[in-house]
């Protein structure tokens, strides 16, 4: 099956279970209290899994919740089932799924679907990306105060002290700070316009692939997640060198 048309019909179909969401939550966690997976999480992950492996059972798969399937296609999938699991658990929008398709040259396609606020983000590499079928591009802010800027914060409670000291310092030289709670999400508002910039630490691939693909298809610069330990910046080529200095200046 062609990658778009299964990493859509599998982020479309994972949205429709998710959008059921089960009276009591089985909550478990990862790295810290604040890092959490419920069972939600887990079912969408393994409906990935399977939609992948009925249609394409050569691609290897990785996932957020534990998936590791080798293959010997050249295809390798990453996803995230469930990015925002606190917005879902609390019942707030903004979490989507994450499903994105890598080859040797890196992420080919990119697929992030929201059905809670009724976005479905799209990109094949080299084609442009998409917001429920429309072409999209980042918006041409330049200066960091007419800037909005979204970021997310760690898991770790040591981390976020020091996160909380830059953004101390951000928000009186930019419009405004938005914290929305889910990473793919965060990417592909830049993509659309929906913010100007976008920066946070502590990115997994999962988090990572689809919608970075769908931000650098619209436009934008992306810039670290060599590692998690790297800042991830996404903004338009001409905001992107701002924030990075501003970032450097206050040790982020």
């Amino acid at each position: 099956m062609d990658l778009l048309k299964l990493a859509l019909e599998s982020a479309v179909a994972t949205g429709e279970i998710l959008m059921d969401r089960p009276a009591a939550f089985e909550i478990s966690t990862k790295s810290s209290a604040i890092d959490i997976a419920t069972q939600m999480d887990e079912a969408a992950e393994r409906l990935i899994v399977e939609r992948i492996r009925s249609n394409r059972p050569g691609d290897a798969i990785v996932g957020e919740e534990g998936a590791q399937v080798s293959g010997s296609s050249g295809i390798r999938w990453v996803i995230d089932p469930l990015d925002g699991t606190v917005n879902y658990l609390y019942g707030l929008p903004g979490w989507c799924v994450s499903i994105a398709a890598k080859d040797r040259e890196g992420t080919v396609v990119g697929v992030v679907h929201a059905p809670s606020l009724g976005m479905t983000w799209q990109a094949v590499r080299g084609s442009g990306a998409f917001l429920n079928g429309k072409r999209i591009s980042t918006s041409e802010v330049s200066q960091l105060d007419k800037a909005l800027i979204a970021t997310g914060f760690s898991y770790s409670r040591e981390v976020r002290q020091g996160q909380s000291e830059a953004i101390k310092k951000l928000i009186p030289l930019c419009r405004d700070v938005r914290r929305l709670g889910a990473a793919a999400v965060d990417l592909c508002h830049v993509a659309s316009g929906g913010v100007d910039g976008y920066f946070e630490v502590g990115l997994k691939e999962w988090d990572l692939a689809a919608g970075a693909l769908i931000a650098t298809e619209a436009g934008a610069l992306v810039t670290g997640g060599e590692s998690d330990e790297v800042m991830v910046i996404a903004a338009n080529s001409k905001l992107h060198q701002t924030l990075r200095d501003f970032l450097e200046a206050v040790g982020q």
